[in-house]
């Protein structure tokens, strides 16, 4: 994008001055809508949905055979809702803001066997590649005993083919450990900001890592050159996968399961806010669009992004997607959230959220550490710095009111996205950071 274009654009929109200044701001979607609407435009229905989610159940009995410890929920791969009333209190003193409905955290960092929200549609795409295949070569029915997926039989057929994706990190955990787990052959490739004990923990577990010196997007374009050259190879394509997507969209129907247990009701009078931190957008698309199929007009979805990569609130604000990156308008993409380290938005994930999303904000690095620091000290949480960017949301929205955001029957909830996986040391070393 030339001088020219980039000051056309600024004087149509205002705000992306503000974005080019690195402050954080909250963009409201112009577009957002009727979400029956929205959702008809999207193509996707409730049925490619429960269909996911039903594949997920098939797959229970093998997940609890080889990850024990999902053996508590019966191979389900799920994560808890927590209250967390002084997080929520130190929150308002620190922004001096008053939020006078509930918070809750739907703590992602704790998902098993990758430890965040990738867990969710990477671990749903390799089971149900590993499906089809078992089902192409006649070595599995659909009403088959899962734990058919640890038999030799069907580790000698994968064996001969290869899985391939790029990641930052979160996603190549997840695709790498359940591929690998399968028997597989898989390859991470790996950009320059991932985190050395995910590639160290990725070459642990028999995964082949490829490292890149650029960013997110070169190692997705590497990992989807190799991967068409060979026709045993399937290649998870964050930047444009359905699968991915349905994977994460299951998320709706749990989280609407979980408030009901925790009584929590979401209506006309009783709003939900929820606050999804944003890389290339699959995750906090997916669970946005799972979220919009439960609850309509009555969820109100923002994503959250870092002040240096806000590559979906520039790519939606223009309408351009993936024909627009942060460096066009002089972001660096350097972030120490190394998940949501993209410069390029999914064009797939930004044209479906078009009429469903509520907007975006953006968070500074230094705000991410602060926050982590705090809800370690308040609920004993611990959290990667990406995990955070959603904290911010509440406060955001109502200083900016947004309807009926600052309502004492709304709830707000905040998805940490990952944490559990990071090593003591490094843990320590966030916490510090946030600390000073």
């Amino acid at each position: 994008m030339n001088e020219t274009e980039k000051a056309k654009w600024i004087e149509k929109l205002p705000l992306l001055q503000k974005i080019i200044e690195k402050q954080e701001v909250l963009w409201r979607n112009p577009l957002n809508g009727d979400s029956a609407f929205g959702i008809t435009q999207t193509g996707i229905t409730e049925a490619d949905v429960k269909d996911a989610s039903d594949r997920l159940k098939r797959f229970a009995p093998y997940i609890a055979k080889v990850f024990p410890e999902t053996l508590a929920a019966n191979g389900i791969i799920e994560s808890p809702i927590t209250r967390i009333p002084k997080m929520k209190e130190a929150l308002a003193s620190t922004y001096e803001t008053e939020i006078v409905g509930e918070l809750l955290l739907k703590q992602d960092n704790a998902l098993p066997i990758s430890g965040s929200i990738k867990a969710r549609g990477g671990i749903y795409e390799v089971l149900k590649h590993a499906e089809t295949l078992a089902i192409e070569n006649r070595l599995l029915h659909k009403d088959d005993n899962y734990e058919k997926f640890a038999e030799p039989v069907l580790r000698n057929l994968f064996a001969k083919h290869k899985i391939a994706v790029g990641s930052t990190g979160n996603l190549g955990l997840s695709i790498g450990i359940m591929s690998a787990k399968l028997g597989f052959n898989v390859t991470v490739h790996m950009s320059a900001d991932a985190k050395q004990w995910k590639k160290d923990l990725l070459r642990e577990k028999g995964v082949t890592v490829v490292e890149y010196a650029d960013d997110y997007s070169k190692a997705v374009e590497e990992g989807r050159r190799q991967a068409e050259a060979d026709p045993l190879c399937h290649f998870v394509d964050d930047e444009n996968s359905l699968d991915l997507f349905l994977g994460y969209a299951v998320a709706g129907e749990r989280v609407a399961a979980q408030l009901k247990e925790h009584s929590i009701q979401v209506d006309e009078n009783n709003p939900l806010f929820v606050y999804l931190p944003c890389g290339v957008g699959g995750g906090p698309g997916g669970v946005a669009f799972g979220l919009k199929l439960q609850f309509g007009d009555n969820v109100h979805c923002f994503f959250a992004e870092p002040t240096h990569s806000p590559c979906m609130t520039i790519g939606m604000m223009t309408g351009l997607h993936d024909k627009v990156s942060v460096a066009d308008f002089g972001l660096d993409n350097q972030t120490a959230a190394d998940g949501l380290a993209v410069g390029t938005p999914s064009a797939f994930v930004g044209k479906k959220m078009e009429l469903l999303l509520e907007g975006c904000y953006t968070i500074a690095d230094e705000t991410m550490f602060k926050l982590l620091t705090m809800i370690a000290d308040t609920e004993d949480i611990r959290l990667e710095p990406s995990a955070l960017a959603g904290m911010t949301g509440p406060v955001q929205v109502i200083r900016n009111e947004v309807p009926f955001a600052n309502d004492a029957k709304a709830t707000h909830l905040v998805w940490a996205t990952g944490g559990s996986m990071v090593p003591e040391n490094e843990m320590d070393i966030y916490y510090g950071i946030g600390r000073k």
